[in-house]
């Protein structure tokens, strides 16, 4: 019997979601599937796998999926003593965070690069024009927009948050040390660390012969100091204010009545006056939204007005609704919100591990 053959969760992203996909068969208990997994995968549990071996498919490629690769091996084993051949995803639901893939399109004459952190649904961009670029929400794993910088001859020369994260950790910190850009932060959130104060009107110009500007919008609503970046008329960079199946929460302040209502005066002063044709960029998205490979993660304004009810509601509504609907905070909030404020004793790989699972930044 031969050993199973063991994949990384990067070389299924081009097919997963198509009649290419493989059958990702979950095999851990159905409390940690209902809490987080792969869309579109099966879940037995590897102690109920023997038993349930018809439910499999008589053909196509198995690929079997736990939190870190050992049960999943164990069940590829099973299945090979069976003669059902199977592929153990590399590192499991903890590979599959660590998943990234990009899409780039040309905006507004600039270059934006969508990165894309599959496993959860975190999207991070930067916008390059001539030699300069801005990065804006980026991950831990800086070496992504280095090399993305790199390859398109930018220099990063600022780097925005769009507000003080709860559901996982800022590489804005990391980013500007390693490039030296200046960090640019609303200081309506805490930060017990040096950055450069975000003013609302602010516009950087990346290239002197292109219109080309990122401004800077106060947005309160999802926390005090959310920010929304606009990309002239192409392109509005939301953060957590505004996704494509919902707006953001305005709980996670403990002050859910008082930001609801921020949030609402933000998106009926701040983003629906907007055109329609301006693009949607959030900061996340939720199970709600279908991830395409090589497309972006997207909509046009006038595209989510009439399937998003919650931008038709009257003030009173909006804040009833969104106080009523939000869920439970992400585990580990506090910490985390402490460590992306610089004041946690935490160490980066210690809150990173706290981070597992997926974003409930948007109210469901």
């Amino acid at each position: 019997m031969s050993t199973p053959a063991i994949r990384t969760p990067e070389s299924y992203l081009p097919v997963l979601g198509t009649s290419n996909s493989p059958f990702l068969l979950d095999v851990r208990e159905p409390d940690e599937f209902a809490e987080w997994a792969i869309a579109g995968a099966v879940n037995i549990p590897l102690g109920q796998l023997e038993s349930r071996l018809g439910e499999l498919p008589a053909d196509g490629e198995i690929v079997t999926v736990c939190a870190r690769g050992a049960r999943a091996q164990s069940a590829a084993e099973l299945l090979a003593q069976r003669g059902i051949e199977a592929t153990v995803l590399a590192d499991g639901m903890a590979g599959w965070a660590r998943t990234y893939d990009t899409v780039t399109a040309q905006l507004g004459g600039a270059t934006v690069i969508q990165i894309r952190r599959r496993g959860k649904g975190c999207l991070s961009y930067v916008v390059g024009a001539g030699s300069s670029a801005a990065v804006i929400d980026p991950s831990t794993d800086i070496d992504r927009y280095l090399d993305i910088a790199r390859d398109h001859g930018f220099t990063i020369t600022h780097i925005f948050d769009t507000h003080l994260h709860a559901d996982h950790v800022s590489g804005g910190r990391a980013l500007a040390a390693a490039t030296g850009a200046l960090l640019v932060l609303n200081p309506a959130d805490t930060f017990d660390f040096p950055f450069t104060p975000l003013t609302d009107g602010l516009a950087v110009e990346l290239e002197q012969d292109v219109h080309l500007t990122v401004e800077a919008l106060s947005a309160p609503g999802h926390t005090q100091g959310s920010t929304v970046y606009r990309l002239g008329d192409a392109a509005l960079f939301t953060g957590d204010t505004l996704f494509l199946e919902s707006v953001g929460r305005p709980d996670l302040a403990d002050q859910a009545e008082e930001f609801a209502h921020a949030l609402y005066n933000t998106l009926h002063q701040r983003v629906l006056p907007l055109d329609d044709d301006i693009l949607i960029l959030p900061a996340h998205w939720g199970d709600a939204v279908s991830v395409h490979y090589g497309e972006f993660v997207t909509a046009r304004l006038g595209e989510l007005r009439p399937v998003l009810p919650a931008l038709a509601y009257s003030e009173a509504e909006f804040v009833d609704w969104a106080i009523t609907h939000v869920k439970d905070r992400p585990p580990n909030y506090v910490e985390i919100v402490k460590f992306n404020a610089g004041m946690s004793t935490l160490s980066t790989d210690e809150v990173r591990e706290m981070e597992m699972g997926p974003n409930r930044c948007a109210i469901a």
